[in-house]
């Protein structure tokens, strides 16, 4: 077998369809774009994007500050090394926070956050935990409650 020999396989070859070239052709006059428009005038059409005049997506969107979060949950953060100055066995909640000093002002519900380490056993009662956070009070022989 030679380069001269090879040959694509039959029917896998197919001739480009002439379009607009008299109406014995089959694609004749309109060039199978219709009648009349936009769509059936020579060139590229409209850009990509382009919505007849709406003012197209890429320009209703709201740029470069991001969307607002919807319903957003708003916590009071803690770490644990906060928590460590605190005696033994104590109930933690928001409002034994605020009344032992620790906290301030609360802003919405409290999350307990990892930084730092414990070493005394506390209950916390908290509406969130992250994972570091539940793993230390839990190490340190404490207990963790979601609220």
């Amino acid at each position: 077998m030679r380069i001269n020999d090879v040959k694509p396989q039959k029917g896998s070859k197919k001739r480009k369809k002439r379009v607009a070239r008299g109406i014995s052709a089959g694609q004749g006059a309109s060039a199978g774009l219709g009648m009349r428009g936009q769509k059936s005038r020579s060139g590229s059409g409209t850009r990509p994007g382009f919505e007849g005049g709406q003012q197209p997506l890429y320009r209703r969107l709201p740029k470069l500050k991001g969307f607002p979060i919807v319903n957003q949950k708003i916590y009071t953060t803690i770490n644990v090394e906060k928590l460590a100055s605190l005696p033994p066995n104590t109930e933690v909640t928001l409002t034994s926070l605020k009344a032992a000093g620790i906290l301030t002002a609360a802003k919405g519900s409290l999350k307990i956050l990892g930084n730092g380490e414990l070493s005394i056993p506390l209950n916390v009662k908290a509406a969130a935990f992250t994972g570091t956070a539940r793993s230390k009070i839990e190490a340190a022989g404490g207990s963790c409650e979601v609220l």
